[in-house]
């Protein structure tokens, strides 16, 4: 059992959710203000209360480990026939405990894409910036844009890599704006990163959350809980089905389900229940409780491809993890250990038409190579180019009717030939700015794809070769009203009462950023709904966003 709340040993509940990542955590919190209502969070992981977790820039260390799911794709026959590794927090605080921190919400225009494919404006930019404000509490203070006081704190990154400086004097220098604020008025630009930090230490959606509503008595947590499916009496959820110290339990929901556990896990636990692509289910032996087709359809990630340079001299984050940086962080918060890797970022068109940005890029002042798999040997420089507008989908199937075989993911990278050559146009733009001003100074061999490489086709190739996740999965259950969509507008499960699902998998669309910020905000909604519809004493604190 982790602090982050008791166990009542209960097993009768208000609202089970299953999960505690981003959008879990959010929900644990919100739910359980109101003092009526008893809450009960599962999570198959366990403890985020390591130092791994904690030092920004010791993300990385959490892949494949025991914090991590550790999943990976099916080959993937448009990128090389090479299957990618996606990292997914398996603690409390799930993705938020182990990304790398950038708060980023997307563009205004993809929340009226959302407002639209469901045919229902609360989920407009105008109905949602308020849920956003009332989450954070940014360091800059309140704005138009920006909210204070909110349990998720949002900070300047406190040490800044001198060849981050360069990067975006070099981008100004090759015509691009400079922003100071990717959620502003416009995201065009490039510019510093904003992080969820508290004072150069993670501040994850469990620390912002969870662990400040531990003390409550309508609050279980239950850690290492493994769900394993969803039970349905007739038409209605009564309750989940997990796996806990060794042996099988039933957690029962007097009035709500709710399925948290991401776009891979969310799919994957819909299908164990029974409900999903008939034909399917069928196929892998599970009994078919609801027909819904959509379930694991969908899929979308952001792709990217990283393009990587030595240096003439000059010392990279490589060798920020020693007694200097540990005396540093421990001292005062500060030094290259408070570095999320990814210090600044830029967006821009791959077409000159296009209303918004369709390109996004990471720069890290370290090498970061497949994925981290191959730890830095030398000291280099990486641009990532990330394509935001992605029209290529894929899909999370089962394996088996065994709950604890990993699900079948296909990625569906690169399907759709619109991508690559937007991805191969990203890099074109990238080797421009990495060709001018002090940067270029900084530089010295491309390492990957190598100066050797100068046409369009030998992009192409290398982009198919290297290209990564930026570990951005969502749409898997995604939210609509057509047949393939698999939760309305409210995040109820379509044809089903008392279950709903609420994380990033029921994204319409990608935005265009990264996406725990706007996981959070879908959290908050969700919670404002339930409290709603459970006519709990504590008001939703946006009454009038909640759509009963």
């Amino acid at each position: 059992m982790s602090r982050a709340g008791r166990d009542s040993g209960r097993d009768t509940f208000d609202v089970v959710v299953v999960g505690a990542g981003s959008a879990g955590c959010v929900l644990a919190a919100r739910l359980s203000e109101d003092p009526a209502l008893q809450v009960l969070l599962l999570e198959a992981g366990g403890s985020d209360r390591t130092l791994e977790v904690q030092v920004p820039a010791g993300l990385y260390k959490t892949f494949r480990t025991r914090w991590d799911w550790n999943y990976t794709t099916e080959p993937q026959p448009a990128a090389a026939g090479r299957p990618r590794f996606w990292p997914r927090g398996k603690m409390l605080g799930g993705s938020s405990s182990i990304n790398a921190m950038v708060y980023m919400r997307g563009a205004a225009a993809d929340y009226d894409e959302w407002a639209e494919l469901t045919g229902d404006d609360r989920w407009s930019y105008r109905s949602v910036l308020p849920v956003f404000r009332r989450s954070e509490d940014n360091a800059r203070g309140a704005s138009e844009f920006h909210g204070a006081g909110g349990p998720l704190r949002v900070e300047d990154l406190r040490t800044v890599h001198p060849w981050t400086a360069a990067l975006v004097e070099s981008a100004v220098a090759a015509g691009h704006p400079h922003t100071d604020d990717f959620n502003g008025p416009s995201q065009f630009g490039v510019g510093l990163h904003q992080v969820t930090q508290r004072r150069g230490r993670r501040w994850s959606a469990a620390d912002a959350f969870l662990h400040p509503a531990a003390g409550r008595p309508n609050l279980t947590v239950r850690t290492g809980a493994h769900a394993t499916r969803v039970l349905l009496d007739g038409t209605r959820a009564t309750g989940v089905e997990y796996r806990h110290e060794g042996r099988l339990r039933t957690a029962h929901a007097s009035a709500e389900v709710v399925v948290s556990s991401g776009a891979v896990n969310s799919p994957q636990l819909l299908m164990l229940s029974g409900i999903g692509p008939g034909a399917h289910l069928r196929e892998v032996g599970v009994d078919v409780r609801h027909e819904l087709p959509g379930v694991g359809s969908g899929l979308q990630d952001h792709p990217l491809v990283p393009t990587i340079w030595t240096v003439r001299s000059g010392r990279s984050l490589l060798h920020g993890e020693g007694p200097v940086g540990y005396a540093q962080w421990f001292g005062a918060r500060r030094g290259p250990l408070t570095s999320n890797l990814a210090e600044a970022g830029q967006f821009a068109r791959s077409r000159p038409e296009l209303a918004d940005a369709d390109l996004q890029y990471m720069y890290l002042p370290v090498k970061f190579w497949r994925q981290a798999e191959v730890d830095p040997d030398v000291d280099a420089f990486t641009a990532c180019t990330v394509l935001v507008r992605v029209e290529s989908r894929g899909s999370v199937r089962l394996r088996s009717a065994d709950p604890s075989w990993a699900p079948a993911i296909d990625a569906g990278y690169l399907t759709d030939d619109r991508d690559l050559e937007a991805l191969v146009t990203g890099m074109e733009i990238v080797r421009d700015i990495a060709a001018t001003g002090p940067l270029a100074a900084v530089l010295d061999q491309e390492w990957r794809p190598g100066r050797a490489v100068t046409t369009r086709d030998g992009l192409r190739q290398a982009a198919r070769e290297d290209l990564e996740s930026l570990y951005h999965p969502t749409s898997s259950c995604r939210m609509g009203t057509d047949g393939m969509s698999v939760v309305d507008p409210e995040l109820r499960v379509h044809g089903l009462q008392g279950l709903r699902v609420v994380d990033a998998s029921v994204m319409p669309t990608l935005v265009r950023g990264n996406t725990n910020a706007p996981t959070i905000m879908i959290a908050e909604r969700a919670a404002d709904l339930l409290r709603a519809s459970l006519g709990s004493a504590a008001q939703p604190v946006h009454a009038d966003l909640a759509m009963s």
